[in-house]
């Protein structure tokens, strides 16, 4: 038996004449955390209400385990949620809260008691058992939400957005502890978020979705490295990837010559249909950019940029420079350098980077170029 699988075939979702699921297909592993992650409307929430029943599709199957729960109860589905908000009873105390559901489905007493003291030591919340909602802070309370669907055991544990409410601080410890839980555990767990680090940090996989459709599936390395495309390359990463303007000079079998910023970058490409002529854009991550000796001038494989620096932003260990340059699709270059590096606003700086750093997208946005081949560049 595949206890914990879940595998969506062709499933749509519509309000109305409004389709916010158009056909979305994936299989999760036993044992998986794998995180929905997009922009606000994308259908990951949606999608996630599908997966708990609290939502039907209008189209398709769903499967947890070997069974087709595609019109069964929630309660049946063998899935426990946590949700952005806590949902606490504030009259109960963190046990009575964590064993409230057993309780209404009949199981005895010491055996609930056994279920939640469990939970509680999983969850460091032990010394909290007698304490009501009220005395406990806001990552404490999600714990207990968490220690809530521990005890049913759940073949699958969903989480809607459950750090959005938690300020900076609190997001970052909730991470660390939701990965320790899922490394403890075991579990299958299906994790939505809008906030893309909370993916890169937290999944096995990552599920990219825009629109109601799934742009890429893969590790958050992969789609980091990889970009299938140039949403994807927006949205994984921050700050995000960089946009250039180019137009393509000329075509081989393994490369294309891109006239980009006063040079001809040959960069490699992949079955793409890619003539000259062709409108296609440059992407380049912040991080990857060098200042001074950090890319030699000689070297074939590199290229480097004038600009001039617009606004400079100081976090401490690092500094992120924004550069006025031309051939930008946004007017702006976002440059990722060490914190203590002197730059002054108004003055010029020259940039560069390792062409076997950049991504090429073509017209319709697909990548055509895997970073990482052999690149090189003419004057």
């Amino acid at each position: 038996m595949a206890k914990g699988r879940v595998q969506l075939h062709g499933v749509m979702k519509s309000f109305g004449a409004v389709d916010v699921i158009k056909g979305v297909d994936l299989e999760i592993a036993p044992g998986e955390l794998t995180v929905f992650v997009g922009p606000s409307g994308c259908g990951k929430s949606t999608l996630l209400r599908l997966v708990s029943g609290l939502e039907l599709p209008t189209g398709g199957s769903i499967m947890i385990g070997d069974r087709d729960v595609t019109l069964v109860h929630p309660s049946e589905r063998g899935i426990a949620m946590v949700f952005q908000s806590y949902a606490l009873y504030p009259h109960m105390s963190v046990a009575e809260n964590m064993g409230f559901g057993l309780k209404i489905a009949g199981l005895p007493k010491n055996l609930i008691k056994e279920k939640v003291a469990r939970a509680a030591e999983i969850l460091q919340l032990t010394p909290l058992l007698d304490r009501k909602p009220r005395a406990l802070s806001g990552g404490q309370r999600q714990r207990v939400a968490i220690g809530r669907c521990i005890v049913r055991e759940p073949e699958v544990f969903l989480f809607d957005e459950p750090l959005s409410n938690l300020d900076a601080a609190l997001r970052g410890q909730m991470r660390v502890e939701i990965a320790r839980l899922h490394a403890k555990l075991g579990a299958t767990m299906i994790y939505v978020t809008h906030d893309q680090v909370e993916a890169m940090t937290l999944a096995t996989r990552i599920v990219v979705l825009n629109a109601g459709r799934v742009e890429q599936i893969g590790a958050p390395i992969e789609l980091y490295r990889h970009p299938a495309n140039l949403f994807v390359a927006g949205f994984i990463g921050s700050p995000r990837m960089n946009f250039m303007d180019g137009l393509v000079d000329g075509a081989e079998a393994d490369s294309v010559s891109v006239r980009l910023n006063g040079a001809t970058l040959r960069l490699p490409r992949h079955n793409a249909d890619v003539r000259p002529g062709a409108k296609v854009t440059v992407g380049i991550r912040p991080e990857h950019f060098r200042v001074g000796p950090g890319v030699d001038a000689g070297d074939d494989q590199a290229v480097e940029f004038d600009s001039v620096i617009d606004l400079v932003e100081r976090l401490g260990g690092e500094t992120l420079a924004h550069l006025r340059m031309p051939s930008l699709s946004d007017g702006v270059l976002v440059v990722k350098m060490s914190g203590d590096i002197a730059l002054r606003i108004g003055t010029g700086l020259r940039v560069g980077v390792r062409l076997a750093q950049c991504h090429l997208f073509d017209a319709q946005g697909r990548a055509v170029g895997e970073p990482g081949s052999r690149a090189a560049v003419a004057a």
